[in-house]
């Protein structure tokens, strides 16, 4: 629950507007990776010593061609996790405060964008019941903005109440 904090009279002002502007909700969503560093080590080294020992049973046959292809299997699958590793580096930070609602997107290759908007306005939209489609619109002043397409369908449900729970009390403590 927010309470409301009006600073004493006499106050400087600097103070009175950090009072003003507190933190009521802080998230940074993130995309799901399951698979940490020492996972990805390990099923590279199953998959190369698999391919490795497949490829001298195919030298042993007599078709010794075969054997490359097996390493480019190897490197394919590489790849792929290096490209799924790098686009989990993007996120969104969401940070509301008395006077505004901040997004900071920040994508895979560092780039940010920020959005501000003003949370006495703002409604958040989800689809009810959530479903995989589903998608976390924040809509103010005919402005929508998506948040959070990579979380599960779970994850949006329990971010969308969140943090309508938390513009219900910056709302109620506005009053």
């Amino acid at each position: 629950m927010s309470i409301a904090i009006h600073p004493p009279a006499g106050m400087a002002p600097e103070i009175a507007a950090e009072a003003e502007d507190r933190v009521l909700f802080d998230a940074v969503l993130r995309p799901n990776r399951s698979l940490g560093p020492r996972g990805f080590l390990i099923l590279m080294l199953t998959l190369g010593g698999l391919s490795f020992a497949a490829g001298i049973a195919f030298i042993a046959i007599g078709a010794w061609p075969v054997f490359g292809f097996f390493g480019l299997d190897v490197l394919a699958i590489y790849v792929a996790f290096r490209l799924n590793y790098r686009s989990g580096r993007r996120y969104e930070a969401l940070r509301l405060t008395e006077s505004r609602l901040s997004l900071l997107r920040v994508d895979w290759r560092g780039r940010s964008e920020r959005i501000d908007l003003q949370p006495y306005w703002l409604r958040v939209e989800i689809d009810d019941p959530v479903t995989s489609g589903s998608q976390i619109l924040l809509a103010s002043h005919g402005r929508r903005t998506v948040v959070g397409s990579f979380l599960s369908p779970d994850e949006r449900a329990d971010f969308a109440a969140a943090l309508r729970q938390a513009l219900a009390d910056s709302r109620r403590a506005a009053r």
